[in-house]
């Protein structure tokens, strides 16, 4: 017999959770349980249920993201999917994606997120990789900055109560100029920061910079693994977030973690590909800055998704686009741009591009061209020119980044 797949009731949740939890393999306390409670939508969480017991779900949240030109858009952040190791290869996770697909259409959203355990899964389903991330590991005796350093304002250590509301205004800003950034709610940032995002074993610190009058410009959230060798200290320190909304305050905030007494070695991940500390730096190629796949974006209704972004250039582009697990957006599209908006709606036109849906969810936050794709064969020119037509309107800096891992 098939599993059932439906949303959870309340009373559910916990055996949902923890069910997640074991598809990765992850421990899961009470209060882990409590604060993705916090977060919680039961009707948009789909379980799939044999004999009644919760063998596999799908978590989607109802969230906002900075996209091109300025603009927020509603989308369904897909925040969690998993198949207990018993159930796995029946066909379940299709299952679960199929009806969290189909509920997102009927709810008139027209974008969906989600960061990937494995890439390839999920290209199946129609998402695009909308967005790339940098790691670094740095020896702190190589992270002299380019031409010195002279800080400016104060860095205050505080505790998560304290330094939350500090933070906050910090993150709004730098999610309001960036493609990619989630615009969330006090629930949603006190969730970012809570004990479910590490194991539970090192503390987390809150430094907050502040400028001389006293406000708010940067923080970085970190914390610190001790290795005492030979009672000679070689800690390596962890950067789970650090936000800025100057150059100076970036400098700063870097140089405070950078000198943290003790400490050997500096590493964080989630960083956006154009960071500014890459130019900061006397020896870059010390900051051992290396790339990854970032956010996957999968548009689920196109002409809605195109007409909800902002555009850089102006002209039309038609565009073919094949779409085999959401057969409602296949068809050829004339997008129209000008004055920075656009109109998308479908066309007889002959199409200046050929591509699949995962192509567009690649290209919609400006982190790769269309040329890009093509020059990796993975989209079509059908009309001389549409490349590069394509590309001065989709055009968008700076590159696209959503630093909470969803």
């Amino acid at each position: 017999m098939d599993p059932e797949i439906r949303p959870i009731r309340p009373e559910e949740f916990a055996s949902y959770i923890r069910t997640l939890e074991a598809a990765f393999h992850g421990p899961v306390s009470d209060q882990d349980v409590e604060d993705e409670r916090a977060i919680a939508e039961y009707d948009r969480q789909f379980a799939a249920f044999d004999d009644g017991v919760v063998v596999g779900g799908s978590t989607v949240a109802t969230l906002e993201i900075s996209v091109p030109g300025g603009r927020s858009a509603r989308v369904a952040g897909i925040i969690g999917v998993g198949v207990l190791p018993s159930h796995r290869r029946r066909g379940i996770n299709t299952a679960l994606m199929r009806a969290q697909l189909d509920d997102i259409h009927g709810r008139g959203e027209s974008l969906a997120i989600l960061h990937a355990s494995e890439a390839g899964i999920y290209r199946g389903f129609g998402f695009g990789q909308g967005t790339s991330l940098a790691e670094l590991n740095i020896e702190t005796t190589h992270a002299a900055f380019l031409g010195g350093h002279e800080a400016r304002g104060r860095v205050r250590l505080l505790s998560r109560e304290e330094a939350l509301p500090r933070m906050r205004p910090v993150y709004d800003a730098v999610a309001a100029t960036r493609p990619g950034m989630l615009r969330v709610d006090d629930r949603w940032f006190s969730w970012r920061f809570s004990g479910v995002q590490h194991d539970g074993d090192l503390p987390w610190y809150f430094a907050v910079h502040e400028t001389d009058a006293g406000e708010p410009d940067a923080y970085a959230v970190y914390e610190v693994k001790h290795d005492w060798p030979g009672d000679i200290p070689k800690l390596e320190l962890t950067v789970h977030e650090l936000m800025a909304t100057t150059a100076q305050a970036t400098a700063d905030m870097w140089r405070f973690v950078f000198d943290v007494d003790l400490v050997r070695t500096v590493s964080a991940g989630w960083r956006p590909v154009d960071d500014p500390l890459l130019w900061m730096m006397a020896e870059p190629r010390r900051l051992g800055f290396t790339l990854r796949d970032g956010m996957f974006v999968r548009l689920v209704d196109v002409p809605a998704a195109l007409g909800a972004r902002g555009y850089a250039g102006e002209g039309n582009v038609v565009i073919e686009v094949r779409d085999d697990f959401c057969p409602w957006n296949q068809g050829t599209y004339v997008l129209s741009a000008s004055g920075g908006s656009a109109s998308c709606s479908p066309t007889e036109r002959p199409p200046d591009l050929a591509c699949t849906v995962n192509e567009l969810g690649a290209t919609y936050l400006g982190g790769v061209t269309f040329a890009e794709l093509a020059g990796a064969g993975r989209l079509e020119e059908r009309s001389p020119g549409g490349l590069a037509r394509a590309d001065a309107i989709f055009r968008s800096v700076p590159a696209p980044w959503c630093s909470m891992p969803i």
